[in-house]
């Protein structure tokens, strides 16, 4: 079965970006990556195709405006936050104006998803939003929530968690790496990518390995975690490379890029 093929009837798609995938090694914004991305998910939206995006990058650009090394400390964490998430709107806000396309902010925490009011109601605020032709920017509330650092993990989980809510059709994570491989790609030249995962198995769990990235938070592991918990919601996902987000219109085409791992809409 050519399972990529089904992708190209997507019609509302989570998109989740990395730390790495905004800013340079120091901490500071990558305005060519972001730009790139703002005109991209615009596109996408003028097409008909709802789109979501989750963003990270908070921690790290308020870090880096505070002049401090990423704070490893939970307060740290969350005054960091509090500084960066300001900035990281104002910078969506001015390039996606640059191409007319609204945009909002939500701010999300654990115990939304776990309490039936809260997620009804943050169900129903993005799905008037997308109706609005409005492109919801989707982060952890890290100022008044820990779970980022406990029980989400990183914003791989919440992605997860927003595209099963919305019932989106696909969840495209864009990371500092490519894809899963069937081994650690920057210690063995030999191992291969892994083109599509028809079901999480102990053995894709055995391959998942840390976060190779100074800035982010996120390993392999998170990811197929995501991927599982979407699986048993009916999501697919795909974890592609962040470099150039225009990867997005080739997954969209059915084209092998990054890895697959389906859910039961394309299974």
């Amino acid at each position: 079965m050519n399972y990529r093929e089904k992708l190209k009837d997507c019609k509302r798609i989570v998109v989740k970006v990395g730390t790495t995938s905004l800013t340079y090694e120091n901490g500071r914004f990558n305005l060519k990556k972001i730009d790139r991305l703002s005109k991209m998910l615009t596109d996408l939206t003028n097409k008909g195709i709802e789109t979501v995006l989750v963003s990270s990058g908070a921690i790290a650009i308020g870090a880096e405006k505070l002049g401090l090394e990423r704070p490893r400390d939970i307060v740290g964490k969350q005054a960091a936050s509090a500084v960066g998430q300001a900035l990281l709107m104002q910078m969506y806000e001015k390039f996606f104006s640059e191409y007319n396309q609204k945009v909002a902010q939500i701010l999300l925490t654990k115990p939304v998803f776990d309490a039936e009011i809260k997620r009804r109601n943050a169900l129903n605020t993005i799905n008037k939003l997308l109706e609005m032709g409005v492109i919801p920017i989707v982060n952890e509330n890290d100022t008044i929530s820990t779970d980022e650092f406990n029980e989400f993990s990183d914003n791989d989980t919440l992605s997860s968690y927003v595209a099963a809510l919305i019932k989106s059709d696909l969840l495209v994570i864009l990371s500092d790496i490519d894809g899963m491989y069937t081994g650690d790609p920057n210690k063995d030249s030999n191992v291969e990518m892994i083109d599509t995962v028809p079901k999480i198995t102990d053995e894709i769990y055995s391959l998942a390995g840390g976060s190779s990235s100074r800035l982010g938070t996120g390993g392999m592991i998170t990811k197929v975690k995501a991927a599982d918990y979407l699986g048993k919601k009916n999501v697919s996902m795909v974890i592609a490379s962040g470099d150039n987000p225009d990867v997005v219109y080739d997954i969209l085409e059915g084209r092998k890029i990054g890895t697959l791992f389906v859910g039961g809409n394309i299974g």
